[in-house]
């Protein structure tokens, strides 16, 4: 039998193959929301609640998408009981004097248009794993292509990136 048919139909052993095949998942998703520390923490809150409301989850949907929905709120509900982070004013460093605000806009557009010059591709594998700040293994496993080609993609890219980004200064 399936393992979201299990899980739905209470079976109990079901939570913990859950747990098994999904923990890596889980944790991953978290660690986009949860400082480090306290990844493991929320996923055992997460899967505690896979537990309780394992009745709610239906079959016909997809049971990945049930569980990092059940992560998301857990992420959230953590980081609305923390306190927010504070620092004494005397212990804030002060403004660095060279920072050039509009330099850095030229370069940060010099980028999006680099960016925008990669085949697409390439392109996505990079703003994956730079924006989406995910693994190569990762990036592989959401496109569903080898992890090799992602390597490939990216360096690739990046040396693009640098010629591009090298004639646009010239």
């Amino acid at each position: 039998m399936k393992l979201g048919l299990r899980l739905a139909a209470g079976e109990e052993d079901a939570v913990t193959e859950c747990f098994r095949e999904h923990a890596a998942l889980v944790r991953a998703y978290l660690r986009h929301f949860v400082p480090p520390q306290d990844v493991e923490d929320v996923s055992q809150v997460v899967f505690a609640e896979v537990w309780r409301c394992r009745g709610r989850y239906d079959p016909a949907r997809s049971l990945e998408g049930w569980l990092q929905g059940i992560a998301r709120n857990r992420a959230i509900d953590y980081l609305r009981a923390r306190p927010p982070a504070a620092v004494p004013l005397d212990a804030a460093p002060e403004p660095s004097e060279d920072l050039d605000l509009p330099a850095r806009l030229d370069q940060r557009d010099a980028v999006r248009r680099a960016l925008a010059g990669l085949p697409a591709a390439q392109r996505q594998a990079i703003e994956l794993a730079y924006y989406g700040q995910l693994t190569q293994r990762e990036i592989a496993s959401r496109l569903d292509v080898p992890l090799g080609t992602i390597k490939a993609r990216t360096a690739r890219a990046l040396h693009r990136l640098a010629a591009l980004l090298d004639r646009a200064a010239a």
